[in-house]
């Protein structure tokens, strides 16, 4: 029975997957450890150091403890190894990105933060300590531990390596952790193997009902990670590619995914067109998947995965090209605002966010880009331009990010709309109706209404932007309802005007 669990890595996996655990676990003691000192210091405070609905009250409970109620059991520290020393069972949470050298950069991924932490941990573990790896990994990973750990730990340790990877979504991420559709738990054969799978089984028991608690052997349960989230990125690329169709034939994308998600052997998930997929999962699992594949002598299960990418590639790009034909092919010096740079909503983060390509590729084409985005930070999304295009000052110049969405569409000539957040959206027609027929200063009052709940108040940005008040929506965001504001709405896969 584990008592002591130390989670290596206090990042986008680590940090929330720790506080469910101490959350429905009050009797274990949790202990996050990371080596950044200022992601620690957040996850301490009422700052924490990322963006997902319901994470701080997730948080709090175990971390901070009620008086009398409840003793904390949830902790935060840079100091490994005192953490790892005192461990029953040891979550690995690094990051494991694409190789960016070497062989197979550009497509295999980059173990090197796991190895690291694995040989960190060899010498300090106690026998019988349970090491779980959450990090997606290619298939063996786990066989390649158990030799760094028997060739590093001390003589007599005994451990156990078991597979448990993560199958969050960011912007649900707590939602997914408390009601998992399944909990893969990936183990060897062998008695221990079983025992130990059967010890963090009874902790995911605590609230998650056992017939979701699924056991696999190792290996199936690493590539499931992996083809999960190639399925989920080849739905995002098989619709975006029908949405390039619908445009040219009179179809509507979204009536047309209505009917097929209907059918129940497809389901209405991830069926909205897009500019692209993004976040620091998709791609990277899929090109990991590509070079398994080639590396197997399989090319061409290679080139089928490989196409799921191109065309995300091809979807941004196209993206970009149907805003420059609503200018007559030339976007120079014209003033155009991307309202949402995060790759989805209800997060903040940026990685591979299409938003990337479309700026940089409009700064290209000589346009003035000015960014909101309400949970990414200005020092972010200039991160991000900077690593995309080969010139910062020309980024710099070119590039101006504001913290406010109506400074950021004053004199726009063109809105692109790229993250679905809520508040972009337009308020219930109900309620837009009521707006209408209000006195001046009811409005006032019920615009400030609108806007306490994050919805932008379209109608000021309509006499904020200059003609010819284009809007192109990217995220299927912008409903019906702003044409007699004076807007032109140009959406993907909506048949061509």
């Amino acid at each position: 029975m584990a008592q002591n669990i130390c989670c290596i890595g206090a990042g986008y996996v680590g940090g929330p997957t720790s506080a469910v655990i101490a959350k429905h676990c009050p009797e274990l003691l949790v202990t996050v450890v990371d080596q950044d000192e200022q992601r620690i210091t957040a996850w301490k405070s009422c700052q924490l150091p990322l963006h997902e609905p319901n994470l701080y009250e997730t948080v709090v409970l175990p971390r901070d403890g009620i008086p009398g109620k409840r003793s904390p059991n949830l902790f935060f520290t840079t100091d490994f190894e005192h953490a790892v020393a005192d461990a029953d069972l040891i979550l690995l949470c690094v990051e494991t990105p694409t190789k960016d050298r070497g062989h197979g950069a550009g497509y295999a991924f980059d173990l090197g933060r796991l190895e690291v932490a694995v040989r960190r941990i060899a010498p300090i573990i106690k026998s019988n300590t349970i090491i779980v790896e959450k990090s997606t990994v290619p298939c063996k990973t786990a066989d390649r531990v158990r030799e760094m750990l028997e060739i590093n730990c001390s003589s007599g340790v005994n451990f156990e390596v078991l597979s448990n990877p993560e199958f969050l979504s960011q912007g649900t991420m707590i939602a997914d952790l408390e009601k998992p559709d399944r909990v893969v738990v990936g183990s060897g054969s062998h008695e221990a193997g079983r025992c130990a799978a059967t010890v963090l089984e009874n902790i995911y028991a605590h609230w998650v009902p056992r017939s979701r608690i699924v056991q696999l052997n190792v290996c199936s349960s690493e590539l499931a990670k992996i083809v999960a989230n190639c399925f989920l990125a080849q739905r995002i690329s098989n619709i975006n590619t029908l949405s390039a169709v619908c445009e040219e034939t009179g179809s509507d994308i979204n009536e047309v995914s209505q009917a097929v998600g209907l059918d129940r052997r497809v389901g209405p998930h991830m069926l909205q067109p897009s500019v692209g997929f993004g976040g620091s999962c998709f791609k990277k699992d899929i090109l990991s998947l590509v070079y398994t594949a080639e590396s197997l002598h399989l090319p061409q299960v290679a080139a089928y995965w490989k196409s799921v990418v191109d065309i995300n590639e091809w979807q941004k790009d196209r993206f970009v090209k149907l805003v420059l034909e609503h200018f007559n092919g030339t976007v120079t010096s014209r003033r155009i605002s991307v309202l949402g740079f995060t790759y989805k909503a209800n997060t903040d983060d940026t990685r591979e966010s299409a938003a990337i390509s479309i700026v940089s590729s409009l700064v290209d084409e000589g346009a003035q880009i000015c960014v909101y985005d309400p949970h990414a930070s200005k020092d972010q999304i200039y991160k991000e331009l900077y690593c995309k295009y080969p010139s910062e000052d020309a980024i710099d110049k070119a590039v101006f990010v504001s913290k406010d969405p109506y400074e950021a569409c004053t004199e726009a000539q063109a809105i692109l709309v790229l993250t679905g957040w809520d508040e972009f959206k337009l308020p219930e027609t109900s309620e837009t109706e009521r707006v209408k027929s209000m006195d001046n200063e009811m409005a006032q009052l019920t615009c400030a209404e609108f806007q306490s709940r994050k919805h932008l108040d379209w109608r000021r940005m309509s006499e904020l932007v200059s003609k010819p008040k284009l809007i192109f929506d990217g995220s299927t965001t912008i409903s019906g309802g702003l044409t007699e504001l004076g807007f032109r709405v140009i959406k993907i896969g909506s048949p061509k005007a």
